[in-house]
């Protein structure tokens, strides 16, 4: 019996992503992506959900190093759920998604000076890391 776990997610960013490293010295990369629902409720609003996206290596240093509050990416991933007690004991649930790709679907915005529509303007456009990055040639 084979399985699929698989996440498509298109939304932005809800803050700065958060870098650290592992005691072993591996980069992860924490973010909040907001998804627009594609139904209205039944008052006719839109509903925002807010996912919580975790990102390793190489690729959490890009989305480190580009992706801002308010930018608009596509993340490719696996969902990821896991189980903890807090601090006073309660059992707790957590879901997550891995990201394994991220294409960033907009520019920066302009900062003081700069001019991002410039050749010299870094903006990578999409990374993923190294899982399946391959196009086929046709």
């Amino acid at each position: 019996m084979s399985s699929l776990n698989r996440v498509v997610l298109i939304g932005r960013l809800t803050r700065d992503p958060e870098m650290r490293s592992t005691a072993s010295g591996t980069s992860v990369a924490n973010f909040t992506l907001a998804v627009d629902r594609q139904r209205p409720n039944a008052q006719g609003e839109r509903e925002t959900d807010f996912i919580r996206i975790v990102v390793w290596g190489k690729l959490s240093e890009t989305c480190s190093k580009y992706l801002e509050k308010g930018r608009l990416v596509a993340v490719d991933g696996r969902l990821q759920i896991s189980q903890y007690q807090d601090k006073v004991g309660q059992n707790r649930t957590s879901a997550e998604v891995v990201a394994e790709s991220v294409r960033f679907l907009d520019r920066a915005q302009k900062a003081a000076g700069e001019d991002v529509s410039s050749p010299d303007a870094e903006d990578p456009g999409d990374f993923d890391n190294g899982f399946g990055s391959e196009e086929p040639p046709f």
